[in-house]
């Protein structure tokens, strides 16, 4: 079975792998949330319907937002840099515990000249990931600007927030780096 052409159209988890730090999981033992499972066992009365989550992807420009979502979707990695023009869309198709799912995430530009129109599809989202650059501090400084504008346009107690450090690999102890005790704070802030 070919990975990419599984992880582009169809994705089946049975459960949650353990997460990199206990401190962003969303739950507390190897498995799905209650409040999940209470979902997915009301009857459907034999017609599939699908949920469908929004997600929406902000941060400054070339953080790697693109590359995070083209990674994710179908499985590859772009080394050609092209900026986003106003709004990008992905959806993903799964099956939690059974039921079928649609994860539609949303790849907004980091241009200031396209944030006017970048927000307006900020709406209605129940997960907001907001991308940083781990080789860039002021990437991370503006990572709250960014959260800010997009919690304007949501309910707060709703929404799930996820911040992201990507390059990783291109931050190897330049005095730019993020410190870990950079993004603590300012996730102990939000």
């Amino acid at each position: 079975l070919d990975f990419a052409f599984v992880l582009h159209h169809f994705l089946h988890l049975p459960f949650f792998s353990q997460c990199f730090s206990p401190n962003a999981a969303l739950h507390t033992k190897d498995g799905f949330h209650p409040q999940v499972k209470a979902v997915c066992r009301v009857p459907k009365g034999g017609t599939v319907s699908f949920n469908i989550a929004k997600v929406i992807v902000v941060g400054d420009v070339a953080v790697g937002k693109t590359c995070l979502i083209s990674r994710f979707c179908k499985g590859e990695f772009d080394k050609n840099y092209k900026a986003t023009i106003g709004v990008d869309f992905e959806m993903e198709r799964f099956e939690v515990l059974g039921v079928p799912f649609s994860l539609q995430l949303w790849d907004t530009a980091g241009q200031e000249r396209f944030k006017c129109i970048a927000s307006t599809y900020y709406r209605g989202a129940q997960a907001i990931i907001v991308v940083f650059d781990l080789s860039s501090v002021g990437s991370l400084a503006h990572a709250r600007q960014w959260l800010e504008d997009a919690m304007k346009e949501n309910d707060p107690s709703s929404v799930l927030l996820f911040l992201v450090g990507t390059k990783k690999d291109l931050s190897v102890g330049a005095a730019s780096d993020v410190s870990y005790l950079d993004v603590q704070r300012l996730h102990s802030e939000c």
